[in-house]
């Protein structure tokens, strides 16, 4: 069941900053497909370091330094924003490397699973009390894993990478009191020193890319704008939109990201790993629904 239509203006645009979100990461493999020869942890750095220095700009523009100057006083709390950033920045190479190795149907399936894995570390890690159907859902994906791995010999571990990093990173999120724009900030600050020193020896040791070509070049640069634009997009949705239709339009990034795998790149796609895929949709909706159900009923959209 599909959530009802907006009811006010601002429903509308929360519902058009969440398509535009949600299209820019599904539509990501087009763009790490185009640095062809650069490995995954190189471009990696390079989208740590120019996202830094694009929300260095972004963050001044829109007055955003207070909460950002707020949790950088606290070292205490930088613990817990520091393993977000290493979750986060460990996500982001697992997703570059499944592009670069042309396994973008594991890096949907990865994300598909996400809310699954999420359900799972809040029963496992925060004690939170499940419904049914969420426990049904989180039962299927688990059996079309194990399919996965009796039928084919091996784990999607890609998938569960992507997975278990991303749903891990939302743990730890929801305990650093920053907004979307201030928490990737400050994430990405604590990485660029990492960062640029990774840089200066893959330079020394004549293995950097940059500066070599530009075209090249470029789209290393433009790899930070890009993952700070979607995010803002995301924040614009999260305000005006409530979780649970949020979680309906997560869908689209995925579903974008396997369309793309069998159209664009031509990935095969094995009956075993549609069976999967089934599996793992089925649960999905399982869940949604169960989430859709569970909702306000006064609450708009």
């Amino acid at each position: 069941m599909l959530p009802s239509a907006p009811r006010d203006p601002e429903a509308v645009k929360g519902v058009m900053f969440g398509l535009t979100a949600y299209t820019m990461w599904g539509c990501f493999p087009l763009f790490f497909a185009l640095f062809d020869g650069i490995p995954a942890f190189e471009i990696l750095i390079h989208r740590i370091l120019w996202s830094c220095l694009f929300l260095v700009g972004l963050i001044s523009v829109l007055g955003r330094w207070p909460p950002v100057v707020a949790a950088l006083v606290q070292p205490k709390r930088l613990g817990r924003v520091l393993a977000c950033a290493l979750l986060i920045a460990f996500n982001w190479g697992i997703y570059i490397y499944a592009v670069e190795s042309k396994q973008v149907l594991q890096a949907s399936l990865g994300y598909f699973l996400t809310p699954l894995v999420n359900v799972a570390l809040g029963m496992l890690v925060l004690r939170e009390v499940m419904a049914k159907l969420q426990l049904v859902a989180l039962g299927l994906a688990s059996l079309a894993i194990a399919i996965q791995f009796i039928m084919l010999g091996e784990l999607p571990w890609l998938s569960l990478l992507l997975a278990l990093s991303f749903g891990s990173y939302g743990l730890f999120r929801k305990q650093v009191p920053l907004d979307g724009l201030s928490g990737l900030f400050v994430e990405t600050l604590l990485l660029f020193p990492l960062a640029l020193m990774a840089l200066t020896w893959m330079s020394w040791q004549g293995e950097s890319h940059f500066l070599h070509d530009v075209p090249m070049s470029a789209l290393l640069v433009v790899s930070g704008v890009l993952t700070a634009l979607p995010l803002m997009a995301f924040a614009g949705a999260a305000r005006r939109l409530r979780l649970a239709t949020l979680g309906f339009l997560m869908y689209i990034n995925p579903s974008i990201q396997f369309l793309i795998a069998l159209t664009i790149f031509g990935e095969p796609l094995g009956m075993i790993q549609l069976a999967t895929f089934l599996m793992i949709w089925t649960g999905l909706a399982l869940y949604s629904w169960s989430s859709w159900q569970s909702r306000p009923r006064q609450a708009a959209v």
